[in-house]
C-alpha cells in the first residue's frame, strides 16, 4: 500500500468515525472552569473592572476591547494581572496582562477574535490578593475562529 492510499484511507475511517466534527468552541461551564483554575477558591467581586467592548459586531476576526481598573497604582494597592475570558471561543483563556505599581494606569486595549455572539469577562487580581470582575456583551454577525472541512 502507498503513503498516498493508506492516507485516503485514514482520512476516509476519520470522517466515518466522525473525528473532527466537535464544535470548535467552549461552553460557559468551561469558561468558569478556566476562571475557577486562575482564581482558586478566592471569592470574586463584582466591580472596579469597565471592559468596553461594541455592543454590536460585524466581523468577529478584530473586535477592540478596552478594560480599565479603578485602582491608585501604588505600591501598597495595585493591579497585578488583568485575566481575559470569553464563553464561546475554542480557548476560554483568551488574555493575560501583568502589571505592576509602575505601569502608571490599570488599563489596556487589545483586539480579539470572537467565535460568536457571547460575554466577555475579565478579572483583575490585586496586589493584595483579591480578585474584581466586570463583563460585557457583545452581538457577532460574523463569526470567527470557525473551522470549515
Amino acid at each position: 500500500m502507498s503513503r498516498r492510499h493508506f492516507l485516503v484511507a485514514g482520512g476516509a475511517v476519520a470522517a466515518t468515525l466522525g473525528l473532527g466534527l466537535a464544535p470548535a468552541r467552549a461552553t460557559p461551564a468551561e469558561a468558569q472552569e478556566a476562571i475557577r483554575r486562575v482564581t482558586g477558591s478566592a471569592p470574586i467581586r463584582q466591580g472596579r473592572v469597565t471592559l468596553e467592548l461594541p455592543p454590536l459586531v460585524e466581523n468577529g476576526n478584530s473586535v477592540p476591547l478596552k478594560i480599565a481598573v479603578q485602582s491608585p497604582m501604588t505600591q501598597a494597592d495595585h493591579v497585578r494581572a488583568i485575566h481575559v475570558f470569553t464563553e464561546k471561543n475554542p480557548q476560554p483563556y483568551v488574555a493575560v496582562f501583568r502589571l505592576g505599581p509602575r505601569a502608571g494606569r490599570a488599563s489596556v486595549e487589545t483586539r480579539i477574535r470572537l467565535a460568536d455572539s457571547q460575554t466577555v469577562t475579565a478579572i483583575c487580581e490585586m496586589s493584595d490578593g483579591s480578585f474584581w470582575s466586570g463583563s460585557a456583551d457583545s452581538l457577532v454577525t460574523l463569526a470567527a475562529c470557525v473551522e470549515t472541512g
